[in-house]
């Protein structure tokens, strides 16, 4: 993969992932219906918490699908990223609300690895990727979510730093 490419999928990344964030501040409550419809899982503990929405993952979705197209990658590409993005995040907070944390809550690695690793999973054979590329990808979405979310927490975007 060429480092053009590695760029476009983890802006890619970026944009699905930090969208809901901003819809989240943007829109307030208005059409924030809860994915998991406030259902408690067998351990009595919601299946994914309040702060993962429909609203979110529907403009994720849309958003990286803009992006992509904008890029000259595809509608349909960047839907499957924004779309498997979401899978991860969702993910991710299933096994947090199983470990008792509380949603929006901090987990390093458990928030960040899933939503880039499912995505450059599912778009491995499209983009060429190798287990090095999606390493390398992984690790430079780590680092610059980290450092996203500081400055999406210092324009006032995010109610906390991570």
């Amino acid at each position: 993969m060429h480092p053009v490419e590695t760029l476009e999928i983890l802006f890619l990344l970026m944009l699905a992932n930090g969208t809901p964030i901003v819809a989240a501040k943007l829109l307030g409550s208005r059409y924030s219906y809860p994915v998991d419809g406030n259902i408690c899982f067998l351990d009595g503990a919601r299946l994914l918490g309040h702060s993962k929405t429909v609203r979110g993952i529907v403009l994720a979705i849309l958003a990286a699908a803009a992006g992509a197209e904008l890029i000259g990658l595809g509608w349909r590409l960047g839907a499957l990223v924004g779309s498997a993005a979401m899978a991860g995040d969702l993910f991710s907070s299933f096994i947090k609300r199983r470990l008792g944390m509380p949603p929006s809550s901090q987990a390093l690695i458990l928030d960040q690895v899933p939503e880039a690793l499912f995505p450059l999973i599912v778009c491995r054979d499209w983009l060429s990727l190798t287990l090095a590329d999606m390493a390398v990808a992984i690790a430079v979405f780590f680092i610059g979510e980290l450092v996203l979310s500081r400055l999406l927490f210092a324009l006032g975007l995010r109610d906390r730093p991570y």
